[in-house]
């Protein structure tokens, strides 16, 4: 890979922080966003109207546009008035899917985006790619890497729980992915990136090893730090191989055939406990189990409402959904007799 395709697009600024979205108008100053001035600002319907409120006094008149869902529907109307407006920058203040729809009609705008993240759910805050819902399902589109990324954790102590929490079972399952890319390159000579790789792993061990929960704002900036690393880590490999392996197969097809059934964060937590299960790596299934259950996320199908069949099924339907990679799934090869027993066996070793 030459040189050049390998350097990182760093953010001009990431914080972490209180009272992060009342200082926005500061970063808007700087020229390297917008000359200009001209920034649009993107919320969510849930806490839009609070958003509004707070960013109010720093950014004056600037334009505020309501993101109704994370539909590509939605995205591509917002980049529709990105365009009409010939704003220099969009900011996208909110969770997953406001991001997600924020960073996607940038693109279409052909102008940078900046994220603002009031929830910790995964690390879509600052990856290169945009998750959202088309008539088809749900679809990962690529685009740009946020110009500058903020996380106020006044607002992800106001978030529910259960959508914070979720970022650790996204970021732990990285040591999965990791495990699956390795085994790419030594069957099938998939080339690997050593630092996409450390950044990853650095990511996952952040949170794995800490004893305090979202409750602190310390176990919080580690939680917003380790996800920002993941994101940049897919930056650097230019793929989300290092975030994203059987794992994120398994929370894909459970999205398909049973779609509402928990997030992307718990399903991923899931996903990476059940493939070191397939791995036979008790150590570190000891490992990921014990993290999820610190931080009451669910770790068998169960706990998520899924019965053995239906977990069978996502397992069996998972490598369909990103042809060509090859993780741990495609590598054994189970039928689905073979599934099901290896299901059963999970729930044996880590029920509670």
């Amino acid at each position: 890979m030459p040189i050049l395709a390998r350097m990182l697009p760093a953010p001009l600024t990431m914080e972490v922080r209180r009272g992060a979205i009342a200082q926005l108008g500061a970063l808007l100053a700087d020229s390297r966003v917008a000359t200009s001035g001209r920034v649009a600002v993107a919320v969510g319907t849930s806490q839009g109207d609070r958003i509004a409120e707070v960013i109010a006094p720093s950014l004056g008149e600037a334009r505020v546009f309501r993101v109704p869902d994370g539909t590509v529907d939605a995205a591509v109307s917002l980049g529709a008035d990105l365009r009409k407006g010939a704003y220099e920058a969009v900011v996208g203040v909110g969770g997953g899917k406001t991001i997600d729809a924020t960073k996607y009609a940038a693109s279409l705008a052909g102008i940078p985006m900046v994220a603002v993240a009031t929830n910790l759910s995964h690390d879509g805050i600052c990856s290169p790619v945009a998750s959202l819902i088309h008539e088809g399902g749900k679809g990962s589109f690529g685009v740009p890497m946020p110009l500058a990324i903020m996380v106020d954790l006044d607002f992800v102590h106001d978030a529910p729980a259960a959508l914070v929490r979720s970022g650790v079972g996204d970021v732990v399952s990285n040591l999965s992915a990791i495990e699956d890319w390795h085994l790419g390159n030594i069957e099938r000579g998939e080339p690997i990136d050593g630092l996409a790789i450390s950044m990853a792993r650095t990511a996952a061990e952040a949170v794995l090893g800490r004893s305090d929960s979202i409750e602190s704002d310390s176990f919080l900036t580690v939680l917003a730090e380790a996800l920002i690393l993941s994101g940049m880590s897919m930056v650097i490999a230019g793929s989300s191989r290092p975030s994203s392996g059987g794992d994120h197969e398994i929370l894909h097809a459970v999205d398909q055939l049973y779609p509402g059934t928990s997030n992307h964060g718990e399903l991923a937590g899931i996903g990476a406990a059940f493939c070191f299960y397939l791995r036979e790596d008790s150590r570190r299934l000891d490992d990921v189990a014990g993290c999820l259950r610190s931080h009451d996320l669910p770790v068998v199908p169960g706990d998520v409402g899924l019965t053995l069949e239906q977990f069978t099924a996502a397992v069996m339907l998972a490598p369909s959904t990103r042809p060509g990679r090859y993780t741990i799934l495609e590598h054994l090869r189970l039928s689905e007799t073979e599934v099901r027993a290896k299901v059963e066996g999970y729930v044996h070793a880590v029920g509670r």
